[in-house]
């Protein structure tokens, strides 16, 4: 009943609502019809997800807290979140964050979103925020070689086998977020853990195989000789590593 009532709740411009809770060991995705959400209270519970989809761009909470390893994942997308908080209560491992993609065959890897936090009051071991970028493609794999001809038992010469294609380049990685942090003057920077490194480099693509060289087949007393096999192809280089994004701190 609840997530009905939160559904109907978020279908403004300026959506608000009460509370909103994911219980232990779950996953709630927050509905897309609006991009700016606003939260008295939003409570996630011990290993738990909540994920907020790519068009939000605003989400302002009253009281948030995130239990031991429970994870607020932001979809990555060009747009900056802008996320803030009045009170916030961050339990041992939990983590905010807005990992870019990475990438495949048919698409780029995707940059850490971009993040403005900003937190008025904080209660944590720790304030963890991973806004990496997202691993590069890995390079296509080498076409195999044809065989070669088969010859026949008394006549005819054995064709070589092709070489094989060489592999693809890995493609670069992603960058990492630019994240723009509030927090309150009092809360120690040893405290404060921002991952904003650029995604690794795809691998490599290997090369293909070497085709073998025609051979003679069922031949009982004559056999004619094979032909040489070919080369495989070389391995592609890794793709280089994304650039780094930024970390601003700013104390309230």
């Amino acid at each position: 009943m609840r997530k009905y009532c939160l559904l109907a709740l978020l279908c403004s411009p300026l959506a608000m609502a009460q509370e909103v809770k994911v219980e232990t060991h779950s996953f709630m995705r927050l509905p897309n019809t609006a991009s700016s959400l606003q939260l008295q209270r939003l409570e996630v519970a011990d290993h738990a997800t909540l994920q907020i989809p790519a068009n939000v761009t605003e989400l302002k909470v009253e009281d948030l807290h995130l239990g031991r390893e429970a994870r607020i994942a932001i979809v990555p997308t060009e747009q900056s979140l802008q996320l803030s908080v009045r009170r916030a209560q961050l339990d041992a491992g939990s983590q905010i964050t807005s990992r870019g993609a990475p990438g495949s065959y048919e698409k780029a890897a995707k940059p850490g979103r971009n993040l403005n936090l900003r937190i008025e009051s904080l209660n944590a071991e720790q304030l963890a925020v991973d806004a990496r970028g997202g691993t590069g493609a890995p390079g296509y794999v080498g076409l195999d070689g044809a065989n070669g001809q088969e010859p026949g038992c008394t006549w005819g010469q054995a064709g070589r086998g092709a070489d094989g294609d060489n592999g693809g380049d890995g493609r670069p990685g992603a960058t990492g977020g630019q994240v723009r942090l509030e927090l309150p003057r009092d809360f120690p920077g040893e405290r404060i853990k921002v991952l904003v490194d650029g995604g690794a480099g795809g691998l490599a693509g290997a090369g293909g195989k070497p085709g073998a060289g025609g051979k003679s087949k069922g031949c009982l007393v004559y056999r004619a000789d094979g032909g040489k096999g070919g080369r495989a192809g070389a391995q592609g280089q890794a793709g280089p590593a994304g650039a780094a994004g930024t970390v601003t701190l700013q104390r309230l």
